[in-house]
């Protein structure tokens, strides 16, 4: 099922139904202030598992996404210094950071002792996170195929493997979020993307960038 969230009956609806797929280990599409995200709840493994198989590829880490700052302590062994004045300056937004999680969580998320995290500053998004918890979540496309900016584009992609489409319209910047890597010494950019670097330095001073290639 698609809604518009832009009805407001629709997007009572739709949250609805996206909440209550994702508590029953269904995959939902939904709109962040990136491109569209299809997501799982982080803590149910065949739901992951799901979510990699709805991209049609291999398994794959996904990003967790969350509703609220203060989930943020509960997923982290310990959170330094650099990654709290990140979260403080860009969250919610195009931020995602790359931390090491506590190892008591019952997740398989493929990465390994790390995770990457992300508030997204989107209404409809942050009102589903608050409901289900951490989500499993991956840009709404298959593998090999463009990011998607509306949940129509996604849904002509991913079709039945989603239980609820969330539409809020087009992407206002479909720009990738910023990755930083916080779990080293420096703190180190590993994709650009929606927060500038020279922004990130501000915060941050000793923040290198990746030298890939």
């Amino acid at each position: 099922m698609l809604y518009d969230c832009r009805s407001p009956a629709d997007r009572d609806r739709g949250i609805a139904a996206a909440i209550e797929a994702v508590k029953n280990g269904e995959l939902v599409v939904l709109p962040t202030d990136t491109v569209y995200g299809i997501g799982a709840d982080a803590f149910t493994p065949y739901a992951v598992k799901a979510l990699s198989d709805a991209k049609g590829g291999t398994r794959q880490t996904s990003s967790v996404l969350i509703g609220s700052r203060h989930t943020l302590d509960g997923l982290v062994f310990t959170l330094p210094r650099a990654a709290r004045d990140l979260v403080e300056a860009f969250w919610p937004g195009a931020l995602t950071i790359v931390v090491e999680h506590s190892p008591s969580l019952s997740w398989d998320l493929g990465d390994g002792g790390t995770v990457a995290v992300r508030m997204p500053l989107h209404p409809v998004a942050l009102e589903v996170l608050r409901e289900t918890g951490p989500m499993a979540v991956a840009s709404a496309n298959k593998l090999g195929q463009p990011a998607t900016v509306t949940a129509e584009e996604a849904r002509e992609q991913l079709s039945y493997a989603v239980r609820a489409y969330l539409e809020a319209g087009p992407c206002p910047d479909p720009v990738p979020s910023t990755i930083v890597d916080l779990t080293g010494e420096v703190p180190r950019v590993l994709r650009a993307g929606g927060i500038p670097f020279e922004k990130l330095r501000d915060v941050v001073p000793d923040i290198v960038e990746s030298r890939v290639g």
